[in-house]
């Protein structure tokens, strides 16, 4: 399929030439073995150097164990290699994405980014677990080259970044550590899940290999948990062509002895999201992004930008409740590079520093259109008092996930349980 169709063309029609069936949609298949063939001139036994001969993930490959590949992961990774625009390897959650990733660079050094400044507290639990077996060492993302060079950071380590953040939704430039983990030999690896595709693409910026929680916005309707490794194609081109080990290779074989394989189901879901995907997220950026000019207008001084009386009616309401709304959009540093980097929208999610914390425990029961749940990128708003998952937070803030309702609605919930804490105070 010519790789010029649009991605929201391509998130309809990649999975055809896997397409053996009538159905349009996709059949389930829950099978976890495959028959071998009847035609002995085509019954060959495991390649002695690799289980897995080729990246082209457009050739339906011979199934044999659903540990192995399946129709239904194999088309949801087809769809997947095309939006991402590198090689995928797909497993069973997020964080197994990220323990694949560390197995099989196993990295002697791994700079990640620590407290307000990022770094998803899975990844770092994850991180801990591989220190057991590894013994790596760990460094500050935003440590200077010294103290970089000072932990022995060089070739083969990882820089991992995340961006947009978790939990506060502002962005990082990948260019600028892309540039420095190269500087230095290492990998720059992206946790993109904040910034699914079209919002931004990490590859175009440098990255080497991009995770996502596909259990986010791939999957989109809080239903499936899925992990997601890229591979920069470039990169890929570069070890074939010098006869090194191709990453998808490689990764795809780990993966059969880790065991983190997607169930079927989960791939079959993946499909069926993929095919909105661009309509959601691009919506729900839309729609965070005017929720959070909203806020941002209403929490200046009165008279700046309250040009009506109803204006200057909820700025007074917001500015009793929330002390700072933080999202890409508001950032000051972002400059030439954060359009570049995300020029499609910044991101479906924002959070909200509260003026106490017992407005941010309260603030989630008095809404009814956002569920107080963990997690993020379905298609319903979700609000979470942060410090139910995030013992390292500030106890003040709250975590917004938008999704894809009448933002005038939102607002005016939104709006209406600012009111219901003032009236309690």
């Amino acid at each position: 399929m010519p790789s010029s169709y649009h991605p929201a063309t391509l998130a309809i029609h990649a999975d055809d030439k896997l397409n053996d069936s009538t159905d349009v949609a996709p059949a389930l298949h829950l099978s976890t073995t495959f028959r071998y063939t009847n035609d002995l001139t085509h019954l060959n036994p495991v390649p002695d150097e690799d289980v897995f001969e080729s990246a082209d993930l457009s050739k339906q490959p011979p199934h044999v164990y659903s540990r192995l590949t399946a129709p239904n992961t194999t088309r949801f990774e087809q769809i997947l290699s095309k939006l991402l625009k590198g090689d995928v390897v797909t497993y069973s959650s997020g964080l197994s994405a990220f323990h694949a990733e560390l197995t099989f660079l196993n990295p002697k050094v791994v700079a990640i980014g620590h407290g307000e400044r990022g770094g998803y507290h899975g990844c770092h639990g994850v991180l801990n677990l591989f220190q057991r077996v590894s013994k790596c060492k760990v460094v500050d993302l935003f440590a200077d080259d010294a103290t970089w060079d000072a932990a022995g950071l060089g070739s083969g380590d990882v820089v991992h970044m995340e961006t947009p953040l978790n939990p506060t939704g502002i962005a990082y430039n990948i260019s600028e550590f892309a540039n420095r983990a190269h500087k230095h030999g290492a990998y720059l690896s992206v946790d993109a899940t904040f910034g699914p595709p079209p919002l931004q693409d990490p590859f175009a910026h440098g990255a080497d290999i991009v995770m996502h929680s596909g259990t986010k916005y791939f999957g989109g309707h809080s239903d499936m948990l899925c992990g997601v490794l890229a591979i920069n194609p470039e990169r890929e081109r570069e070890r074939k062509a010098q006869g090194q080990e191709i990453w998808w290779r490689g990764l795809s074989t780990d993966r059969l002895f880790l065991g983190s394989v997607m169930g079927s189901l989960e791939g079959w879901l993946g499909v069926r999201s993929l095919r909105t995907l661009e309509l959601r997220a691009q919506r729900q950026s839309e729609n965070a992004t005017e929720l959070v000019s909203w806020l941002d207008a209403r929490m200046k001084e009165p008279g700046v930008v309250a040009d009506t009386e109803t204006a200057a009616d909820e700025g007074e309401v917001v500015r009793k409740t929330v002390g700072k709304v933080m999202h890409a959009s508001l950032q000051k540093d972002g400059g030439d590079w954060l359009k570049q980097q995300m020029p499609n929208g910044f991101g479906p999610v924002f959070s909200v520093m509260m003026q106490t914390r017992e407005m941010a425990r309260r603030l989630p029961s008095k809404l009814h259109l956002f569920h107080h749940a963990t997690s993020l990128g379905g298609v319903e708003s979700l609000i979470e008092w942060r410090k139910m998952s995030d013992k390292e937070v500030d106890d003040r803030l709250v975590r917004i996930s938008v999704g894809v309702e009448k933002v005038e609605d939102l607002k005016m919930d939104l709006l209406e349980a600012f009111k219901s804490l003032v009236a309690e105070l």
